[in-house]
């Protein structure tokens, strides 16, 4: 599915209809000004597909967002909740970071739009802040019944065969047309009056605005702003703009209008309102904050908005840093919250090692064009290596300034400009970074300030997620050697197992599983899950292993294995715990016994295909208390069943109930071929398996009665 831009109207669709509707009525009923619905994409992020009421060229950044960042509309998606935000207050206490972007009191509400189990995406509505005073239970109602009458449209879309998945730009919900005989007045005026809709298009100019603009007031009808008025459109005064469309305070402030001298300084004046934002533009003073050099279009930072920006900018990405663990996470965040606050293209970070410097990370570059420099040593003659080396960043406003200072450089474009900055942490050199803009640009003072700090950041992040890295490695390495390498053929049952590392922090846990051959033909079938991760985890899951191998081996019976195995981990590592299950079976007739220390229940698929949860007795996880005792439950697998034993990994997921991951797994293994029992295994940890940021660790075994007594 597709939308248009700015310039377009609603996409000529029942799906963009459906959300424009709701969006509409959702406004309305709560008294917002702007609204709009975010739903899923096929890379399972959220896109903006609707908007209402807001300028989308301002609010470009927040078009995608990943399910896992810490927004309020991520929230609602996952955890399937509403999110109610009356004030700035409860804004900053609950979502910092979106607040560190959005610096302005403004109220928003957030409604997830689901549909039984699926999941369409979120509808969302601004409006005044009321602070101190909570959203009202009739517009917690209004919200839920827009939201219900959109999922029950879009399910109806999906039961028709029109999967509900969003690509491209959002469509514009146009407001109404805002109501006003005010002409004969506003035009004795010698201020530019202008009246802008919330969707930044001028519905109303004076003359003196028509003058101004030297367009006249007729051709200034129905343009964009900042289209209209190019120098309004420098980023130095985006944020005031964002700030009267967020919020309903009036904003104020000093611009330049002219690249000559002498330039002429204006005071514009925005007061907004539901339906949109009068712009009053007057002849001013010259400011005595602004020097002579500043806020011209392309010198940089010098507002007094992009003063506030230089403060919450570094904000703003450090919150974000923190949550990155690995260097590619910290590329990323550095994608998303660098470049759009700077409005930059490209983006190159290169990471030292043995003296070289190797490309980790680009987006923007013409494919292939950054090879050549991969591997480059610190001796050669480029700028991003003289801005380690030298440890200064280097800024050049045009290529042919780049150019010119080295001579005989590859550059990827002819018009554009270059920021190069060294990335050191503590004194250490860790890398560089190379920020690519599509057009020249100067760099003031106070920005060329901000990127070497924020480079700071970013260093001190890509060092710390080096020894992530390195210790994920480690671990990695420990698990693999721990962890079984074939499962033993047995007669009458055949056993298949799978492990998935976790993609979120060290990337490995505790999981484990093993089968064993006792005395007697019995087949010990064993799964458990320490807490915890990385290298600690991993090695307590070795420990355990071979504890519970060896009171196995030993002839100990269920209970023995079980509180001999709590004790020991109790002596290894006392408030280190682990959940395990020890099923005992006997291949040839089905007859088995099972002990459980608080972990998940068993799956059994009969014959039939009917399966159930089991419901085995139970006794605390280990590591807990040394005289916990383990109760053993009398089990039959008939010929054909399959048993499956499971880490909580793969049932559980951030803001959803376990019951109804263990629900899903227990219809999927029902619905399964029981045979090839590979083939089960494969489908069972295959939805987890295809997830990007799955923060835990997974382990599968199954075994299947393939014959013997029935």
């Amino acid at each position: 599915m597709t939308a248009t831009g700015d310039s377009s109207g609603p996409a000529p669709d029942a799906t963009a209809e459906a959300l424009a509707r709701a969006t509409a009525s959702a406004v309305e009923a709560v008294g917002g000004y702007a609204g709009g619905v975010y739903l899923r994409s096929h890379t399972e992020e959220l896109l903006l597909a609707v908007l209402l009421g807001l300028p989308g060229r301002l609010f470009r950044p927040w078009w995608r967002l990943q399910v896992n960042r810490p927004y309020p509309v991520a929230e609602a998606y996952r955890s399937g909740q509403a999110v109610h935000l009356p004030d700035a207050e409860e804004s900053m206490r609950r979502f910092p970071q979106q607040v560190a972007g959005l610096p302005f009191p403004f109220g928003s509400l957030y409604e997830p739009v689901t549909a039984g189990s699926k999941r369409f995406g979120v509808l969302m509505v601004l409006r005044p802040a009321t602070p101190g005073v909570p959203v009202g239970a009739a517009d917690r109602e209004a919200m839920r019944e827009a939201a219900a009458a959109l999922a029950g449209e879009l399910a109806a879309l999906t039961a028709a065969g029109a999967p509900v998945i969003w690509e491209g730009d959002p469509v514009y919900v146009p407001p109404p047309e805002p109501a006003g005989g005010v002409r004969a007045v506003v035009d004795r005026l010698a201020q530019a009056v202008l009246s802008v809709d919330r969707q930044g298009r001028i519905r109303f100019a004076n003359a003196a605005a028509g003058t101004l603009f030297g367009l006249g007031e007729d051709r200034l009808l129905g343009q964009v702003l900042w289209k209209a008025a190019p120098w309004l459109g420098h980023r130095a005064y985006q944020d005031h703009f964002r700030a009267v469309f967020l919020s309903d305070e009036a904003v104020h402030f000093p611009v330049r209008r002219g690249r000559h001298r002498p330039r002429e300084w204006l005071s514009v004046d925005l007061y907004p309102g539901s339906d949109g934002v009068t712009v009053l533009i007057g002849a001013a003073e010259q400011p005595e904050y602004a020097p002579d050099s500043v806020a011209q279009p392309g010198t940089g930072l010098g507002s007094v908005a992009d003063r506030a920006s230089a403060l919450y900018r570094p904000v703003a990405l450090a919150i974000a840093l923190t949550e990155a663990v690995t260097a590619r996470q910290v590329s990323a965040v550095v994608t998303d919250e660098l470049l759009p606050a700077f409005g930059g293209r490209q983006l190159a970070i290169y990471l030292l090692d043995e003296r070289h410097l190797y490309l980790a990370w680009e987006t923007g570059f013409p494919r292939g064009f950054l090879d050549r420099f991969d591997g480059v040593s610190l001796d050669t003659e480029l700028p991003g290596v003289q801005t380690l080396t030298s440890g200064r960043p280097l800024f050049f406003e045009s290529m042919e300034k780049l150019a010119a200072a080295y001579p005989g450089i590859s550059l990827d474009a002819h018009v554009g400009a270059r920021a190069f900055l060294p990335l050191i942490a503590s004194g250490r050199p860790v890398g560089s970074c190379i920020l690519g803009f599509d057009a020249p640009r100067g760099f003031s003072p106070e920005e060329r300030t901000v990127l070497t700090a924020l480079a700071g950041l970013i260093a001190q992040a890509l060092e710390r997620a080096k020894r992530y890295d390195n210790e994920a490695a480690r671990a990695r390495g420990l698990q693999s050697a721990l962890l079984p390498h074939r499962l033993p053929v047995r007669e009458h049952v055949d056993t298949v197992a799978r492990y998935l590392p976790g993609t979120v922090g060290m990337d490995v846990g505790g999981d484990w599983y093993d089968v064993i051959e006792t005395d007697g033909g019995w087949l010990a079938l064993i799964i458990g899950d320490v807490q915890g991760h990385g290298v600690a985890a991993a090695a307590t899951m070795g420990q355990l292993r071979s504890a519970v191998r060896a009171f196995a081996l030993s002839g100990s019976t269920l209970q023995e294995v079980m509180s001999g195995t709590n004790r020991l981990l109790i002596d290894l590592d006392p408030g280190q715990f682990a959940s395990c299950c020890y099923v005992l079976l006997d291949p040839a007739s089905g007859a088995a016994r099972a002990v459980r220390a608080g972990h998940p229940q068993p799956l059994l698929r009969h014959p039939d295909g009917r399966t159930e949860v089991l419901d085995l007795a139970g006794g605390v996880v280990l590591g807990i208390d040394p005289k916990a005792s383990y109760p053993v439950t009398e089990l039959h697998l008939p010929v054909g069943s399959v048993l499956a034993l499971y880490t909580d990994g793969l049932v559980e997921k951030p803001g959803t109930d376990i019951d109804v991951g263990v629900e899903r797994l227990r219809a999927a293994l029902a619905s399964a071929s029981p045979s090839p029992l590979t083939e089960t295994a494969d489908r069972l940890i295959g939805e987890a398996g295809s997830s990007t940021d799955r923060p835990d660790d997974i382990a599968l075994l199954l075994a299947s009665r393939t014959g013997g007594d029935a």
